[in-house]
């Protein structure tokens, strides 16, 4: 019992420290999109932080079962290194028994990869895009950064104010760039063009029936297009723009975030395989638990690394097939029926081999020794 905590709280401590440092480079590039998105007006900063909460199942679903294979590899690793592995075998440690232990806490593993994904995964799937939806609906105006400039999603208009006020209801000294498109543009008029309104203050206004309007305050409009001299200057004390009239629309089309239950018994081939996806989290991480153990074994002249990059590629191999078998499975190219299984099972096949390949040689080469000693 007191080897058993040993090697699960090595193994443990070293698959939590591996799993937080791939969940902070993995946040990290995340967060930068969405930042960048931010700086350019599409999302509000204030629900980057929601985000990123509800989108921390989904990356720890993937992030678990690696931080788990290498920390197996890098924990025995060190005790096959250090001989503690030597002195456990010659008081009776098979490398059998050693799995048995191994497989505890990677069950453990498996049960929290299954909550996750097929319950927090698909949650946080739907909120966010609830978020993304009703960021869609907010106007320019809010989402405006001052001292930036802002362009709207299919670049037609381009916004910036040098001060915002604290209420965010009162703009200083605004600029906005629009392009005009036969009639289609938000400054009324039929030319084709650009036009630039200036003004020294701007305030958002709301009518009866929801349209909402930029009041622009005390400003200029320049009318003309580029290259050509006949340019025309208004003055004037009071300008609306028309700013885009929110519909928020939650809409969950993506499989990922439908329920679990919602897809079980489900004929589409999608589906399924989303479904199947599901399935393979927690059925992973016990084949790469069954793999890890005879791959960490490394003699102690060859340093714990050796064999490390040939497992990381083994891993990849392995999630990589299930990602094109997922893909073929979703375009109907191979029956549900048959769908991810396949990869699973080589996969279990050549852990088993790893396990018993070993002990299963030592055995024929003994009775083959024992053999030629009757013979002699």
């Amino acid at each position: 019992m007191i080897v058993f905590r040993y090697l699960s709280r090595e193994v443990l401590l070293t698959f939590s420290a591996v799993s937080a440092v791939l969940l902070v480079i993995i946040m990290s590039g995340r967060f930068i999109k969405y930042l960048a998105q931010a700086a350019q007006g599409i999302l509000d900063p204030g629900v980057l932080l929601m985000i990123m909460g509800y989108r921390i199942p989904g990356f720890l679903q993937l992030i678990l079962p690696l931080g788990l294979f290498l920390g197996i590899l890098l924990a025995y690793g060190r005790l096959y290194l250090e001989s503690e592995m030597t002195v456990l075998t010659a008081t009776g440690m098979s490398e059998q028994r050693l799995l048995s232990y191994t497989l505890a806490p990677a069950l453990l593993i498996a049960i929290v990869c299954a909550w996750l994904s097929f319950f927090l995964t698909p949650q946080g799937v739907q909120s966010v895009a609830q978020i993304l939806n009703e960021q869609d609906a907010l106007t320019e105006f809010d989402t405006l950064v001052p001292g930036r400039f802002q362009s709207l999603r299919d670049g037609s208009r381009v916004t910036y104010s040098q001060e915002l006020s604290s209420g965010r209801d009162e703009l200083r000294n605004v600029f906005i760039s629009e392009k005009r498109d036969a009639g289609h543009s938000q400054v009324n008029t039929k030319d084709e063009g650009i036009t630039v309104l200036v003004a020294k203050t701007g305030r958002q206004q709301i009518q009866e029936d929801g349209s909402r309007y930029l009041i622009l305050q005390d400003g200029y409009r320049y009318d003309g297009t580029p290259g050509e001299a006949d340019y025309r200057v208004v003055h004037y004390d009071t300008y609306g723009v028309l700013l885009p009239k929110p519909s928020v629309e939650v809409k969950v089309g993506d499989r990922e975030g439908l329920s679990t239950a919602e897809l079980i018994g489900h004929a589409d081939p999608k589906m399924q395989s989303e479904l199947q996806w599901r399935l393979s989290i927690p059925i992973l991480v016990l084949i790469v638990t069954l793999i890890a153990v005879p791959l960490s074994k490394v003699n102690p002249r060859q340093g714990r690394f050796l064999k490390l990059l040939p497992a990381i590629l083994l891993y990849m191999t392995y999630l990589a097939l299930l990602v094109a078998a997922r893909s073929a499975l979703d375009k109907g190219r191979i029956p549900a029926g048959l769908g991810l299984w396949p990869v699973h099972a080589v996969f279990l096949l050549i852990g088993l081999l790893l396990v018993y390949w070993q002990p299963v040689r030592l055995k024929l080469a003994q009775r083959r020794a024992n053999k030629e000693a009757q013979h002699a």
